[in-house]
């Protein structure tokens, strides 16, 4: 019985593997294992990261009435949270909760204003009148001072705006632009407080839902970084009231204790300028430095603006690196550091939110340190 041969058996198709380098031959580097292409790929990188916060930057600016009251609303729902957390807890329904905490803090809100604003507006043509007399002194001592210093007269400042809004824009471009502006300030205000009910009613779906924006391997770590981001926006804000009302106290207590008048209206302005960090709290000093001027002449003046200045560097160097560093984690310096840039950048409101971006980011930098390093 015949049988056919079976066919011999065919080689490899592949290739047969590359022999190893021999004894003394480096084996060829990759292209990116060359620090001049490394710094290449990370100079693109950070231009790339630069380009869009560059583009992201302008496209808030398009439709700041929106994000702004978005961004600030952040802050008292971080501070209201808890309570409206607790109601929940309790049975309430969200809604009503959120509705609960709202009202009952513009309400309190509304009693301390109440409380003061008598007091202040009773007492507000004196500040008027004592202001204009503490420039006039001023205005005296500059002049008959050594250098023969001819300050600005404020007819003349007022006169130099007006002709500026009537070469520019025109007088009623100037009132059109005014009531555009109170229009949107108006409206920002209204947004943020809807923000806010919205915040303290679904904040727990609205961070869901950003969560499940990103992709499923890294949502867990996406909800560690925004829930301590969210606890440092509380901690920053009750951090930054506790300055100002420290500043108010202790520059009161000052000008009582230099038989200065106004004392309430005077420190209720530095507890408002306190929440707006440098520029501020140079407006309420001033203030208070004119109206000492007025009252007591120079030597009271002097003793007022040594009392502001003193309050002012126990604040930046002792209260606010300490409130506020404890409050999000950061060493004094970076509380420093993060209030000065964001106020060269982005004026007062950057100096209000650089704090808590800048311990949210030292936040999210060591979780995912200690992340990759677990």
């Amino acid at each position: 019985m015949s049988s056919r041969a079976d066919p011999p058996v065919a080689e490899a198709e592949t290739a047969p593997p590359s022999p190893p380098p021999a004894a003394g031959q480096a084996r060829p580097r990759p292209l990116t294992a060359r620090p001049t292409i490394r710094v290449g790929i990370y100079a693109w990188a950070v231009v790339g990261v630069a380009l869009l916060a560059y583009l992201v930057g302008e496209a808030t600016a398009q439709v700041s009435v929106l994000v702004i009251p978005l961004l600030l609303a952040l802050f008292p729902a971080a501070v209201l949270a808890p309570p409206t957390g607790a109601l929940k807890a309790r049975g309430v329904p969200p809604a009503a909760a959120a509705l609960v905490v709202l009202v009952g803090s513009l309400l309190l809100l509304a009693a301390i204003v109440a409380l003061l604003a008598p007091v202040v507006a009773e007492e507000l043509p004196q500040i008027r009148r004592q202001l204009i007399s503490g420039y006039e002194e001023a205005a005296r001592y500059l002049k008959a001072g050594p250098l023969g210093f001819e300050p600005i007269q404020m007819s003349e400042i007022t006169a130099r705006i007006r002709e500026q809004l009537l070469e520019t824009e025109g007088l009623a471009s100037g009132v059109f632009g005014a009531a555009v502006a109170v229009a949107e300030g108006f409206a920002g205000m209204v947004f943020g407080l809807v923000a806010l009910f919205f915040y303290l009613k679904d904040g727990e779906k609205i961070a869901a839902w950003a969560r499940d924006l990103f992709p499923e391997g890294v949502r867990g770590d996406v909800e560690q970084v925004g829930t301590g981001s969210w606890h440092t926006l509380g901690a920053y804000f009750r951090g930054q009231v506790l300055v100002a009302l420290s500043d108010a106290v202790l520059i009161g207590l000052g000008l009582v204790l230099l038989q200065v008048p106004l004392v309430l209206p005077l420190a209720v302005l530095v507890f408002l300028g306190g929440l707006f960090p440098i520029i501020g709290a140079v407006v309420a000093g001033s203030v208070a430095v004119l109206v000492g001027l007025a009252t007591g002449g120079l030597l009271a003046a002097l003793a007022v603006l040594a009392l502001v200045i003193g309050v002012q560097q126990l604040e930046g160097h002792v209260l606010a690196p300490v409130l506020l560093g404890r409050a999000t984690h950061l060493h004094p310096l970076a509380v420093l550091v993060s209030l000065t840039a964001g106020a060269i950048l982005l004026g007062v409101l950057g100096a209000f939110i650089a704090v808590p971006v800048a311990a949210s980011i030292a936040r999210a930098v060591g979780y995912l340190r200690g992340r990759i390093a677990g």
